[in-house]
């Protein structure tokens, strides 16, 4: 990537607006730990126990937060290279539950 576009892809993010977390955190917290966390680090610290599974805590590094709500309620399907991800869908409270969570654990990146 150039830098010119490094650039422009930093500032873009830097300029999305905060997610404003609606849901309830702790029970967001409860969802990830019973449907996340046998691939992802899904607290404040620790890493994933697969490797190729994004921490929790870093997904605001990759998308906007607010941007996962529609792949939540349609049903997240991807693969970390060794094990496939399972289909799940959450209705709109567990949705906006799970966002809380995410945005409490977020942490920048270290320069």
């Amino acid at each position: 990537m150039s830098r010119l576009r490094f650039a422009l892809a930093v500032l873009l993010m830097a300029a999305a607006p905060p997610v404003l977390a609606k849901g309830d955190a702790a029970r967001g917290e409860r969802i990830a730990r019973e449907n996340c966390a046998p691939c992802h680090a899904v607290g404040r610290s620790g890493a994933s126990p697969n490797p190729k599974a994004p921490r929790f805590r870093e997904l605001s590094r990759r998308y906007p937060l607010q941007n996962l709500e529609e792949a939540l309620a349609e049903g997240i399907v991807v693969g970390h290279e060794t094990a496939q991800m399972p289909v799940f869908r959450l209705g709109v409270t567990e949705i906006d539950n799970l966002i809380a969570w995410l945005a409490r654990i977020q942490t920048r990146a270290r320069r």
